[in-house]
């Protein structure tokens, strides 16, 4: 049982030679490597909708960089992609516009070649709406599409889509019109930021704390309060963010026992986990750990090092999948162990083994608060850890 246990483990920390990783994912694990990045935003008219004049001029200036359907047009506004590829580009957009597929704020990746140094690249399309006013009632269907392409389709579809469609919808207010007279002062910097944002908070999370790395992935999995003092929001808000992505948030079946457990533990005496970035690197008071955080320390260390934030984003959602792995193990446990000795002496060694009982007994617990024979199995094994810790220090 130990030697599975422990090769599963290794499984989920050795990622460079996983079969299913992409081949820039596997180069970037083994060299340091800098990631190409880039942005499109196009003008979507559908041609029910009735272009003013000077609307009519500026499309007449920029007639080179439209493609035409019979129920829409594409019109470029701005891209960082190389002048041979933006066509390339546009044309596989119009193609999913006239199948339907780009839904209004509901964006979507895909991978497409295009005439660029990877050839094949990751690319995450939104079709962004015109909000409808009293002066334009007939601008239905009007609109930009939105593309971020950088990596590859397995590495962006790592981070949630709801995260991206976040970060597009926040450029809402700067689409007021076609012409887009803000394009240099607003719209092009926040569109080149897109990857700094939506993909590279992981990796600064892990630059900042270093080897401290597993003192967070503790906090994230024991529900512990995270405070980020002396520091800027956009720090804080990176913390946030990694903590969210390294908890059990969307693992749990139901998110009404999600929501239980979390209320339970966090009713229980737990001190805030404080990062002081006063200084550099920052102090870590009230940290938490155990064995199993600490040994995926080097896998996320190594992974900064090498600067590919979506191989560093798989493993973390190995992390969490081997924890939750390890939770649904000590679940069923917990359930032979009512009516069978054998099982309760399993649960135990898996408990030794494992290294994370900790915080698996402190889930469990919150989990079962209303099963009172489950709750003494559990508080069995929680007198087994606390006396295996005795007996170690």
């Amino acid at each position: 049982m130990f030697t599975s246990q422990t090769s599963s483990f290794q499984d989920s920390i050795d990622v460079e030679e996983r079969e299913d990783f992409d081949s820039e994912e596997i180069a970037g694990y083994s060299q340091k490597i800098q990631l190409n990045c880039y942005y499109t935003i196009y003008l979507y008219q559908g041609t029910r909708s009735e272009a003013s004049g000077e609307n009519e001029a500026w499309n007449q200036r920029r007639a080179d960089s439209t493609t035409s359907q019979d129920d829409f047009s594409l019109t470029l506004i701005d891209s960082s992609l190389p002048s041979e590829a933006e066509p390339e580009l546009r044309t596989y957009i119009s193609r999913r516009l006239s199948k339907g597929a780009l839904l209004g704020g509901m964006g979507n990746i895909a991978t497409v070649e295009l005439s660029i140094p990877e050839q094949a690249v990751g690319c995450y399309c939104c079709l962004l709406e015109q909000e409808r006013s009293p002066e334009q009632p007939d601008a239905d269907g009007n609109g930009h599409v939105i593309c971020f392409m950088g990596g590859s389709e397995k590495g962006l579809n790592l981070y949630p889509l709801l995260e991206l469609d976040k970060y597009v919808q926040g450029l809402q207010s700067s689409l007021q019109s076609p012409e887009l007279q803000n394009l240099e002062t607003e719209v092009r910097p926040y569109l080149s930021r897109w990857y700094e944002e939506s993909v590279m908070h992981v990796h600064r999370v892990v630059q900042l704390v270093q080897s401290n790395i597993s003192f967070l992935l503790h906090a994230a999995l024991s529900h512990t309060h995270v405070e980020v003092i002396n520091s800027d929001e956009r720090t804080k808000a990176d913390v946030s963010r990694f903590i969210k992505a390294a908890s059990w948030q969307g693992l749990s079946q139901q998110d009404t026992t999600t929501a239980s457990l979390c209320k339970a533990i966090s009713e229980d005496t737990l001190s805030d986990l404080i990062i002081d970035c006063s200084t550099s690197p920052p102090a870590l008071s009230n940290t938490g750990n155990n064995r199993f955080c600490d040994d995926w320390n080097q896998a996320f260390l190594n992974a900064a090092e090498r600067c590919n934030p979506f191989l560093l984003r798989q493993i973390l959602e190995n992390f969490k999948l081997k924890a939750i792995q390890d939770m649904n193990s000590l679940k069923r446990f917990v359930r032979q162990a009512e009516m069978s000795h054998y099982a309760l002496f399993r649960c135990c060694q898996f408990l030794r083994g494992c290294g994370n009982g900790d915080v698996l007994l402190q889930n469990a617990r919150a989990e079962h608060s209303d099963m009172p024979e489950a709750c003494s199995i559990i508080s069995v094994l929680e007198e087994f850890l606390r006396e295996q810790s005795q007996a170690q220090a």
